[in-house]
C-alpha cells in the first residue's frame, strides 16, 4: 500500500511540473479591425502574425496561441475586450493599442491582474510617467517624442512662427505638447478637432490661412491625414505655406496621398529603408506575402512578438517567473528592426528618430525614404515622473 501511494505522488508530481500546465503562450491582441481605421490594424495584426511565422510559432518550444478582439476605436469597448482577454481567455501577454484614449481605459485591469502589457503603437504621456507599471512595456515610442524631433527639425529650418493642428484626444494633445517642447519658435495658433468623426478640416485651414504662420505641424492619422492632405492643396495652402507631420504620410495612407504627399516631411523612430537585418528581412518578407509594404504601425507590432518571445526563451516557457521575464525585457534583447535600443526607467525606448520624406523610386513609385537622423537616443520628458527605477 505504502509502494502505490509513493507511485501516485510521483505520477501526480510529474503532472503537477510547469512543462505540463503551459500548454500554450497566449497573447491577446488588442487592435481596431472595423471602420475606417481597420486598415491600420489589419497592418499590425499582418505583421504579428509575420513575426510568428519567423519564430516557427512557437516561443520557448511552447506553441502560441493570439486572440485578437477588435476595440472599435471606442475606449469603453477597448476595456471590455481588455477585462475579457485577463478574465476569461487568460491570456499570458496583451498586446497591440493603437489608440491612446483605449489604452488609458484598458490599462488597470490588465497590469492589475499582473500581466504584461506591450504596446505597439500608443504611448500617453501619464503611462510615461505617474501611471508606469512594471508590467507595461513599449515596442513603439511615447506619444510626445515624434512631434519633438519635428520641433527640432523645423528650428533647423529656420521657422519662427507655426500653427498646430491635431484631433481632440490623449494622442492628440500629446502631439501639440511635443512640438511644443523643442519648438524655439512661436506658436501662434493651435486647433484640436472633433475626434474620430470630424473630417472636414475647411473652417480650421481658414484660420491658418488668416494667421500666415511659418510653417504648420499636423497630427492626423489614418483616413484623417488622407482628407488633411487634400484639403490643404484645396485651400491653396500647399506650396505656400510649408506643412510638417507626424503619423500623418505612411505607407498605408500614402496610396491616396500620392503626389499630395511629395515635399512633406515627417519624422518617425522606423523607416522602411531602415539598413538593419532584421528591417530588411520584415520589409522584404510582408512584401512577398502582402504585396504591399508594411507600416511604422507593422513594425511596431512585429518587434512586440519578438520582445514576449525573448521573455518566454528566457524563462524556458515558465511564464510564473515573471520578476525574470521583466528583467529580460528591459534588456530589449532582440533583434529590433529599429536597430539596438534602450529601455528608460518606465520601459518606454530610448532611441532614434528619423527625417522621414516622400520620394518617387526608379519605377517613379512613391515611397518613404530616410532622409537623416534629427536625434540620437532621445528619451521621453516624462520618466522622471515614474517611480520605478
Amino acid at each position: 500500500m505504502k509502494k502505490l501511494m509513493l507511485t501516485a505522488g510521483a505520477i501526480l508530481a510529474l503532472t503537477a511540473g510547469p512543462a505540463m500546465a503551459q500548454k500554450s503562450v497566449k497573447i491577446g491582441f488588442i487592435g481596431t479591425f472595423s471602420g475606417p481605421t481597420a486598415v491600420i490594424g489589419n497592418d499590425m495584426r499582418n505583421s504579428f502574425e509575420l513575426a510568428l511565422d519567423h519564430l516557427g510559432r512557437k516561443m520557448g518550444g511552447l506553441p502560441v496561441e493570439v486572440i485578437y478582439e477588435d476595440d472599435q476605436q471606442k475606449p469603453e469597448i477597448g476595456k471590455q475586450k481588455s477585462e475579457k482577454l485577463i478574465q476569461s481567455d487568460k491570456v499570458d501577454f496583451v498586446t497591440g493599442y493603437l489608440w491612446s484614449n483605449v489604452l488609458l481605459a484598458s490599462i488597470k485591469p490588465v497590469v492589475d491582474s499582473k500581466t504584461f502589457l506591450i504596446s505597439a503603437n500608443a504611448g500617453p504621456h501619464q503611462i510615461a510617467g505617474e501611471l508606469c507599471s512594471p508590467y507595461f512595456f513599449s515596442t513603439s515610442w511615447q506619444n510626445d517624442q515624434t512631434p519633438q524631433a519635428m520641433g527640432l527639425y523645423m528650428n533647423q529650418k529656420g521657422v519662427k512662427t507655426l500653427y498646430l493642428l491635431g484631433p481632440n484626444y490623449a494622442a492628440g494633445k500629446d502631439m501639440m505638447s511635443g512640438v511644443a517642447a523643442t519648438f524655439k519658435g512661436k506658436v501662434i495658433g493651435q486647433e484640436l478637432t472633433k475626434w474620430p468623426d470630424q473630417l472636414d478640416f475647411s473652417a480650421e485651414l481658414s484660420k491658418v490661412k488668416a494667421a500666415k504662420p511659418d510653417a504648420v505641424f499636423v497630427f492626423y492619422p489614418g483616413a484623417a491625414g488622407v482628407q488633411f492632405l487634400n484639403q490643404y492643396a484645396q485651400a491653396g495652402l500647399k506650396g505656400v505655406i510649408p506643412l510638417y507631420t507626424a503619423f500623418t504620410i505612411d505607407s498605408l495612407s500614402l496610396p491616396r496621398q500620392k503626389d499630395l504627399a511629395l515635399g512633406v516631411p515627417g519624422a518617425q523612430q522606423w523607416v522602411n529603408d531602415l539598413p538593419f537585418p532584421a528591417s530588411k528581412k520584415f520589409v522584404a518578407d510582408f512584401r512577398a506575402k502582402h504585396k504591399t509594404t508594411p507600416s511604422f504601425y507593422g513594425s511596431q507590432a512585429y518587434d512586440a512578438a519578438n520582445l514576449i518571445n525573448s521573455a518566454v526563451v528566457a524563462v524556458k516557457g515558465d511564464l510564473t517567473k515573471k520578476d525574470a521575464m521583466r528583467v529580460e525585457m528591459k534588456k530589449a534583447n532582440y533583434a529590433s528592426v529599429r536597430g539596438p535600443y534602450k529601455y528608460g526607467n518606465n520601459h518606454f525606448p530610448i532611441q532614434n528618430f528619423y527625417l522621414q520624406d516622400v520620394v518617387k523610386d526608379a519605377a517613379g513609385e512613391l515611397t518613404l525614404k530616410t532622409v537623416a537622423t534629427i536625434i540620437k537616443d532621445s528619451q521621453d520628458q516624462y520618466h522622471g515622473k515614474c517611480a520605478m527605477k
